[in-house]
């Protein structure tokens, strides 16, 4: 198998950047290697991460990131509100709608799996500005969402230990522990428990489907047959604030937004590109088989919590108005309606595992983010060094001093001002996406300027640089629209107008959009023209790694064919 290289070591008196990128072109087009014998490249100690994450971790820390509280308990609440058909057309639209953004982002990490992520990527390919920005929301984003699942888990806690017994900071404080000595274990150990963390999530949610499906066949104690019933009375569509048809087109506008957030995280596998093992294969793979597997979990639960759970359910209600714990899962509202008593401690234990799992996976991005954005310069030096496990130790203890931020849910008081700032940070996640579809785009323009062929990428978006437009144009509408409901009148609430959640919910876009201006103002960078954009310093490196890899792999494929057929088609797909 031919393995595409890049010189980096051309010298010449004539040093002009377009005499030394055609150099650049034509060894692209003519060069190779052989493939080193002793093993994978080694990185030099001090700011380099190291590779391992096996591809099985890749994978399921993409598919953990994305299976959280949004689905076990945010479904509940979309539902209430517009419906059974209308969350599953929303879901399943949202569904396309990430597939294209892990598809545009599987192109480029497969040419170039770096450190530092998408924020690497736009910087390279539109403008350092965005990569500066990009990097910062995205760090934002996870600051703040990391304490917040620590809060989560308290309060799932309290089930079992309500505060009046112990404080929720004493819970606070242990899990918070045990997750920064997670990360500081270092890479293998991290990969490792979130692969099984993960898994548990994978068999859990893989239980509520399979359960949800015998309770409407009529498998539950009640031996009541629902099917569809309920999308008939009292229906498949619920209308949101007007009635009639816009009420329903709003209905299902309100759900596409809260499944957008559901899906938010799924492209954190970008970020562990920079520790992966072979990424030329394992990030490609971890993305395909993370659009099947969410999009079946997601849009299979969302179905089947429509035919268990009419919508204009009195639990439902309550439920949706709950916090993290076993009453806010709709899940437990249909195994509740079927009369099954036994099951809201076991759905308690298992929200206590997402959350728990999020949390430390939330950290690891976090830290991740932040060496990123030191290995480029956009942060101070010292944060970028990493120790001889290859952990960012620096970037981790500033990440993880955020996680402080929990404790200020001990106040009552103080949740509301917190969920106001949660509301602020989840509009980064959208403009995450925007940015990886920008950055995608300008790859695909560098490409053609470069005349790099099809034939020399590891991975192709199947739909192209179209899909990578229609997805934009969809992620900057949901951005725009996303708190629509602030401009409806609620008397008894907040009035006219509901300024609050405006500010808080639109503040993150003039926030990105001020840090790309003040950048350019402070380093009066420019935009990355196509026939200049730097896609290939790392890239013999990466060469060089797949094809020992490649190599490696080779050994172990008979290994592979021993196992079987069941084992390679459904287990290996699963996990």
């Amino acid at each position: 198998m031919a393995v595409w290289n890049r010189k980096t070591t051309v010298s010449s008196s004539d040093g002009s950047p377009e005499r030394d990128q055609e150099r650049k072109k034509k060894n692209f087009e003519s060069s190779s290697f052989e493939a080193p014998s002793d093993g994978p490249v080694e990185h030099k100690e001090g700011t380099e991460l190291h590779r391992g994450l096996a591809a099985r971790q890749v994978s399921m820390i993409a598919i953990g990131g994305a299976i959280g509280t949004g689905l076990i308990i945010g479904t509940g609440k979309a539902l209430a509100q517009a419906g059974p058909a209308a969350i599953l057309i929303s879901y399943t639209l949202v569904g396309m709608l990430v597939f294209l953004v892990m598809a545009a982002l599987g192109e480029m990490a497969a040419w170039l799996p770096i450190a530092g992520g998408f924020s690497a990527y736009a910087a390279r390919f539109v403008d350092p500005a965005l990569g500066f920005s990009l990097g910062y929301t995205y760090w934002f984003k996870y600051i703040i969402t990391t304490p917040n699942q620590l809060t989560a888990a308290a309060l799932v806690i309290q089930y079992w230990c309500p505060p009046e017994r112990v404080n929720p900071g004493v819970f606070i404080a242990v899990f918070l522990v045990v997750i920064i000595t997670i990360n500081y274990l270092g890479i293998r150990f991290f990969g490792e428990l979130e692969f099984w963390l993960s898994s548990i999530k994978v068999l859990v949610i893989c239980g509520l489907i399979l359960l949800s499906l015998i309770l409407a066949l009529g498998g539950g104690p009640d031996h009541d047959r629902k099917g569809f019933r309920y999308w008939q009375k009292p229906g498949a569509f619920k209308p949101y604030i007007k009635t009639g048809s816009a009420g329903i087109f709003l209905g299902v506008w309100s759900s596409m937004i809260n499944a957008v957030f559901a899906y938010l995280g799924t492209e954190l596998v970008g970020v562990t590109v920079g520790e992966a093992q072979n990424p030329r294969k394992t990030v490609p793979r971890a993305i395909k088989l993370t659009f099947y597997r969410i999009l079946v979990f997601y849009v299979l639960s969302v179905l089947l919590l429509g035919m268990n759970v009419p919508y204009n359910s009195k639990q439902l209600a309550f439920a949706a108005a709950k916090s993290n714990s076993a009453s806010a899962s709709p899940f437990v509202v249909a195994i509740s309606l079927a009369g099954i008593k036994t099951l809201p401690g076991f759905i308690n234990g298992c929200i206590l595992i997402f959350v728990f799992s999020a949390s430390n996976s939330d950290l690891y991005i976090a830290s991740r983010t932040m060496h990123g954005l030191a290995i480029k310069g956009q942060a101070p030096a010292f944060l970028g060094r990493t120790d001889a496990r290859g952990v960012p130790v620096y970037a981790l203890g500033l990440s993880a001093s955020f996680c402080c931020l929990a404790f200020m849910n001990v106040a009552d008081d103080a949740k509301v001002v917190f969920s106001y700032f949660v509301n602020l940070v989840t509009i980064f996640g959208l403009l995450t996406w925007i940015s990886i579809l920008v950055s995608h785009i300008a790859f695909h323009r560098a490409r053609l300027a470069q005349k790099v062929p099809d034939s020399a990428m590891p991975y192709r978006a199947p739909l192209g640089v179209w899909g990578s437009y229609v997805a934009l144009f969809f992620c900057i509408l949901i951005a725009l629209t996303k708190n629509f409901s602030v401009f409806v009148p609620s008397p008894t609430t907040y009035g006219a107008f509901d300024y609050k959640n405006f500010i808080t919910g639109y503040l993150g876009i003039p926030l990105y959009l001020a840090m790309i201006v003040g950048y350019k103002a402070a380093r009066k960078t420019k935009g990355v023209k196509a026939d200049e954009a730097d896609l290939w310093t790392g890239k013999a490196e990466i060469d060089r790694d797949e094809a020992w890899w490649i190599a490696k792999a080779a050994e172990k494929k008979v290994g592979m064919r021993d196992r079987g057929w069941v084992y390679r088609h459904f287990i290996g797909w699963l996990f």
